[in-house]
């Protein structure tokens, strides 16, 4: 089996390749590259793209299929990784693998701290900006993970109450990119140590046979991204409609001294 993966959810861009080799030993042979992310990644990621598949000694057309990073996180970054994933997977005829940012933030913290740790949960946390949280929660059986806490948009300080919730047997930990940003926020119990972790292509690779297994690719018309957070800025014809509803009601409590 043939991936491409890329991530530009974050200030960070993740590409990488697997190669699957057949027989009965047969292992993932993988290359990556990284770069900056989010918006600048519209200007470099089709070029990271090719040249991570000129490494493995891939065309488009060999690929099972192309994942992406669908978020939650940067508008412009999932934006731009939704329409490339689309724009490659129409041109090769392959089918495109949505990957919520936040499941693969929690298989990258996996395998970085307890690569051989077999059951556990994760709490994956974005920086969402704004003084906001995307988070979620997922349990690990093996390769499976299930979600336990659909991604959804918090505040820092409504993530207290769910170090209060019991844990999925095995392994726990809270991981992600907002510890140093909101540490004064967050109020977690002392004995919770927060992993670093970024969502990465690679760990994409890794999440990508069991999701594909489960019938989770579409055609690539099908591709959208998860934002969670609908809007980040009022409309032109939103700030209209306040200025004039704030003229009116100014204009009604006006005292009569002020037409004078």
């Amino acid at each position: 089996m043939n991936l491409l993966a890329f991530d530009t959810s974050t200030d960070a861009l993740s590409i990488a390749v697997s190669i699957r080799d057949c027989g009965p030993l047969s292992q993932d042979r993988v290359w990556h590259s990284s770069g900056p992310g989010g918006a600048q990644a519209s200007s470099s990621l089709i070029g990271g793209v090719m040249d991570v598949l000129r490494q493995a000694g891939l065309r488009l057309a060999d690929l099972d299929a192309i994942c992406f990073g669908s978020g939650p996180g940067s508008f412009t970054g999932l934006r731009t990784a939704c329409s490339v994933a689309q724009g490659l997977a129409f041109g090769a005829n392959v089918p495109v693998l949505p990957v919520p940012s936040l499941l693969a933030l929690a298989q990258a913290a996996r395998m970085d701290a307890a690569p051989d740790v077999q059951q556990g949960q994760v709490t994956a946390l974005l920086d969402a900006r704004m003084g906001e949280i995307y988070a979620a929660t997922y349990a690990f059986d093996g390769a499976l993970w299930a979600t336990l806490q659909t991604p959804c948009l918090v505040a820092p300080e409504d993530l207290a109450h769910w170090a209060l919730l019991p844990p999925a047997s095995g392994w726990h930990a809270w991981a992600g990119n907002v510890f140093g940003v909101y540490a004064q926020r967050l109020g977690l119990p002392s004995l919770l140590t927060g992993l670093d972790a970024l969502p990465t292509a690679v760990a994409m690779l890794q999440l990508a046979p069991a999701l594909l297994a489960a019938g989770q690719a579409v055609a690539a018309s099908q591709a959208l991204p998860l934002y969670v957070r609908d809007k980040v800025a009022k409309t032109t014809v939103e700030r209209a409609a306040e200025k004039a509803e704030k003229e009116l009601f100014l204009a009604r409590n006006a005292s009569p001294g002020a037409h004078a």
